[in-house]
């Protein structure tokens, strides 16, 4: 190999000359820069402001169905991460689907389903983790009218019979709910009961989770539930 002067300060000119291309393409960091440097992701927003999008949604789909959308846009960027705006506690009904109710797309809304809207073990880890990990600044309890879950434990409570399978754990959950209502509400039994468990799901998510209870006291997150209107399409704030 030569080592002569002239390769040394080719190579010289060479590494000049290629450091310049790639700090006018913008590719060679800022000396100094630091993850604090980086813009806030997309729903690093107050918790008002996340509830004010969901009622504004809630709105446009009462009007006229909600925005027509094209969910393969942006399907290459939420490969990368997610930034959901809000996590959504809902009854597994069919005929309520939190991303079509609140006319919210894909990477939206964190959404965690089962009867009755109720607050599960699972349920709690699965909001747990949209704070911590994805700094979701509302949880949103989504009952709806006509709920059968509810319904059958307002039927076991007046009934007292026996349900086969898991059942009675779901009553069992719905059941402080029912009793509420009975003594604060004599006359729409079954939407008092209904009512009074998305209440009930609100207070357990703050009080049987001490992550999720800490972020609320620290106004990071907002904890908010409503009762979906199947026949007009309204979520009614509770």
């Amino acid at each position: 190999m030569c080592d002569c002067p002239e390769h040394a300060t080719l190579s010289r000119r060479a590494l000049v000359a290629g450091a310049g291309a790639f700090v006018a393409a913008g590719i060679v960091p800022r000396v100094g820069a630091h993850a604090e440097d980086k813009a806030p992701p997309p729903n690093a927003i107050p918790p008002a402001e996340a509830l004010e999008r969901l009622k504004a949604g809630n709105a446009r789909y009462k009007a006229d169905g909600g925005k027509d959308r094209d969910f393969s846009v942006e399907r290459a960027a939420r490969v990368q991460a997610q930034h959901p705006i809000a996590g959504i506690l809902s009854c597994a009904d069919s005929r309520v689907p939190p991303e079509i109710i609140f006319d919210q797309g894909p990477g939206d809304l964190f959404v965690s389903r089962d009867a009755g809207n109720v607050v599960s073990n699972y349920g709690l880890a699965s909001f747990e983790f949209a704070v911590t990990s994805l700094g979701i600044p509302l949880i949103f309890v989504l009952g709806h009218s006509g709920c059968g879950a509810v319904l059958t434990a307002l039927s076991a409570s007046m009934q007292r019979k026996e349900l086969p399978g898991h059942l009675p754990e779901l009553v069992k959950a719905i059941q402080p709910a029912v009793i509420t209502a009975h003594g604060k509400h004599p006359g729409d039994y079954l939407a008092a009961s209904i009512e009074e468990n998305v209440r009930l799901g609100m207070t357990r998510l703050k009080t049987q989770s001490e992550i999720i209870g800490e972020a609320v006291m620290a106004g990071k997150v907002k904890i908010a539930g409503g009762v979906y209107d199947l026949e007009t399409g309204t979520v009614n704030l509770v």
